[in-house]
C-alpha cells in the first residue's frame, strides 16, 4: 500500500462516502487533506474513523441549517448531540464545561456497520504514521519548513489560477497539493502571505 498522503486523502473520501451511504444529505467531504496533520481542534486531534463520524454530524447540521456549536465552533450544543445520536455516537451526560458534548464515541452498532471501512481507515493511517515517522531532516517539507512555519494550526489563505481561495494550514499544503474544483489547478501560498507568516 502506498504511503502518500494523496493515499490516505483518498481512504478518508472513501470512508465519508461509507457514512453517505447511510446518511444520504451528508455533504461532500471538500478537501480530505484538510484533516490530515490538524494538531488540534475541539472535534478531537487524532485523526480516526470515530473523528470522521463527528466531522460528518457538522456536515449534517450544515446541510440542515443547525447551528450546532458556539464559542467559534469549541462548545458543542444539544443540537449537535442529536445528529450525533442519529449517527452512532454516544456522550457523557453532562456537557465538558469548555467544550459541551463534543466528546463521542461509536457505539456497539454503529461500530458492527462501519468495521469493514474503519479497519481499512486504520491500515492507511497505520502506513501513514510510519511513512510520515521515518521522515528525515533531509527530507524535502515544502513551503511550511522552507519559511519557518511550525503549521501548528494557523491557517493561511492559498489560491488557485481561477482566483478561488481557501484558507489552510501550510504543514497540510507541504503534504499534498489541494486541487481547485474550478479550474483543476492546485492552490498555492502567495508570497507576500508567506512571507508575512514567516516575519
Amino acid at each position: 500500500m502506498s504511503t502518500t498522503p494523496p493515499v490516505l486523502a483518498a481512504e478518508l473520501a472513501q470512508a465519508w462516502a461509507d457514512i453517505q451511504r447511510y446518511h444520504p444529505e451528508l455533504p461532500d467531504l471538500a478537501a480530505p487533506e484538510s484533516l490530515i496533520g490538524e494538531s488540534s481542534s475541539a472535534c478531537g486531534a487524532e485523526l480516526s474513523f470515530e473523528r470522521l463520524l463527528h466531522e460528518a454530524v457538522h456536515g449534517i447540521a450544515a446541510a440542515r441549517g443547525v447551528r450546532d456549536t458556539s464559542r467559534a465552533g469549541r462548545y458543542h450544543n444539544r443540537r449537535f448531540l442529536a445528529i450525533a445520536e442519529e449517527m452512532g455516537l454516544d456522550h457523557a451526560e453532562e456537557p465538558h464545561a469548555s467544550s459541551g458534548f463534543s466528546l463521542v464515541t461509536l457505539n456497539a452498532e454503529a461500530r458492527r456497520r462501519y468495521r469493514p471501512t474503519i479497519e481499512r481507515l486504520q491500515r492507511a493511517l497505520r502506513a501513514h504514521t510510519v511513512a510520515t515517522a521515518a521522515d528525515t531532516k533531509r527530507s524535502f517539507r515544502g513551503p511550511a519548513a522552507r519559511h519557518g512555519s511550525s503549521g501548528g494550526g494557523v491557517r493561511v489563505k492559498a489560491v488557485c489560477d481561477c482566483g478561488r481561495n481557501v484558507r489552510v494550514v501550510p504543514s497540510v499544503l507541504a503534504q499534498a497539493p489541494i486541487v481547485c474544483g474550478g479550474c483543476m489547478k492546485p492552490f498555492r501560498i502567495p508570497e507576500v502571505a508567506v512571507a508575512a507568516a514567516a516575519s
